[in-house]
């Protein structure tokens, strides 16, 4: 079922799947993105110059994570993601499962773009042991219901 900005409203709250991040996760990120930095590559560094006990996920890779886990978002007629702000609270390792956590927070028609609206929703991303890893903001452009969409009853999440 697709939910159009029209649907949303401001208290909602969606969770994700979980997914637990892998050692082959952190090696495929550094490669894609080019980042070898120690702290995600070398075992002896973490252990001599960091309070970590591993080697930790790329911020950048939670937040992909996140992002991509299945969950009510996925119906969501969105149509460009705005602007995305985190904070990295603690560190994420292979073997950690990970959730994310949206709640509504704002929801108001676009002044720019008529037919759409803009949804802000606070993003946590939880780890196993309910620990908040990231915590930010996800602002999303969301199209309107069309004039001519037959058998919408207006209730939504």
């Amino acid at each position: 079922m697709t939910i159009y900005f029209d649907d949303i409203r401001a208290g909602h709250e969606v969770i994700t799947a979980r997914r637990t991040v892998t050692e082959a996760d952190i090696l495929w990120f550094c490669g894609i993105s080019g980042d070898f930095n120690p702290l995600h590559t070398d075992i002896e560094f973490i252990r001599e110059h960091t309070p970590f006990r591993d080697r930790i996920a790329h911020g950048h890779l939670v937040l992909s994570i996140t992002g991509g886990l299945r969950s009510e978002l996925d119906n969501w007629r969105i149509v460009a993601y705005l602007d995305c702000q985190r904070r990295f609270l603690a560190p994420v390792y292979a073997g950690d499962t990970i959730h994310g956590a949206y709640t509504v927070t704002e929801v108001r028609p676009s002044s720019s773009r008529p037919g759409t609206g803009v949804v802000v929703c606070d993003v946590k991303t939880v780890n196993q042991a309910g620990e908040v890893v990231h915590q930010g903001a996800d602002v999303l452009l969301i199209a309107s219901r069309p004039a001519d969409d037959e058998g919408a009853d207006g209730s939504g999440p």
